[in-house]
Formats: C-alpha cells, structure tokens, sequence
C-alpha cells in the first residue's frame, strides 16, 4: 500500500523522469530512499523504468525552484537552463533527495565537494542550488567551458576526466550522466 501511494506520488509530482530506472529501497536504519542511480548490492525495487527514447520534460513542480536556479546561475556566469538541466536530472527536484553514494539535495552535492563550496545545509533549496551553481562555475572554468567534461566531472569529479587525459571517463554512469543532462538541457532549450 505505501509503495503504492509513492508511486503515485511519484507519477503526479516527480516533473522529469531523466534516467532509465527509478530505484526504491530500505536502508539499514529503516528510511526509504527513491533514487535514480541503482543501489550496489542492496535489496531494491524497480518503481519506474522508461527507454531513453521516452524521457520528456513533464509538467507539475518543475518550474518550483526557477527563481533560485535563475539567481546562481546569473550569479555564477551560467545558463539557468544548464543548471536546471542538471538539477532535475540529479534530484528530479527534490530537495531531501540522498543518492546511496551520498551526495544530497536538489543538486546532488558530496559532503567533501559541499566543503569545497561552503554548503552547510544541503538541504536547503537556496543553500545547494547556489552550491551546485558554484561547483559547475568552478569546473566550467577548469574544463574551459567544454560541456561534455562539465558534466562528466560533475558526476565522476574531476579527478577522473583529469586521468583520462581530458576525456569522458568510460564509466557507464558517466557517459549515461552526461547523455542525460544534455538531453534534459536541449529538452528546457526547446521548451517555449
């Protein structure tokens, strides 16, 4: 029955559906968590599962967080729609979203990438937008610009594009990551 209810939660709230799988599992302290990224060696659930070919911006709270997104990204010399993009494909717009690796809020920040910006509270819709807004700056600068290692360096942390000698890692969540926000990002782009 409470499966039940958040998958239709889910169906009515949740305005991107950016990944193939949404995964739903109980943690070992007993809180359900509702993640985009598979949980490694862990009794999960399947809730949604789409093709790529069906991933669309849907209606609902997408636009919930606009005038924040539009702050930081002005602040930080970014396209909001850029910083939308990868917000709904990390979290899908939710703020208490914690990923199994432990990255947290709307735009998926690590506690040790949270220190390098100054997030105190990841939760906060303000706080990790501005963050996340930061961070991609910081590695638009590093990367000069180039999106595709952004992005990879956003999910993978740029360590990894670094080694790779200035390339996508071949990490499947990586490549996936990337191809994802770019799609969502064109997606807001053609949006009127």
């Amino acid at each position: 029955m409470v499966v039940g209810m958040l998958l239709s939660i889910l169906a009515v709230l949740l305005p991107v559906t950016a990944w193939s799988a949404v995964y739903g599992y109980t943690d070992e302290e007993g809180v359900y968590h509702i993640t985009n990224i598979r949980p490694a060696a862990r009794q999960y659930n399947i809730l949604v599962k789409e093709r790529p070919d069906e991933i669309r911006v849907k209606g609902g709270n997408k636009n919930q967080f606009d005038s924040l997104i539009l702050q930081h990204a002005q602040a930080n010399g970014l396209d909001p729609l850029l910083v939308k993009a990868v917000m709904l494909t990390e979290s899908n717009s939710v703020p208490t979203a914690v990923s199994p690796k432990g990255a947290q809020g709307l735009m998926q920040i690590m506690p040790e990438t949270g220190a390098i910006v100054d997030l105190r509270n990841p939760f906060d819709p303000d706080e990790n937008i501005r963050a996340g807004a930061r961070y991609l700056k910081l590695l638009n600068e590093l990367f000069k610009g180039n999106l595709e290692l952004v992005l990879a360096a956003y999910n993978a942390g740029p360590s990894k594009v670094i080694q790779h000698n200035m390339t996508v890692p071949p990490i499947y969540e990586t490549v996936n990551y990337v191809k994802r926000v770019k799609l969502t990002y064109n997606q807001l782009k053609n949006t009127p």
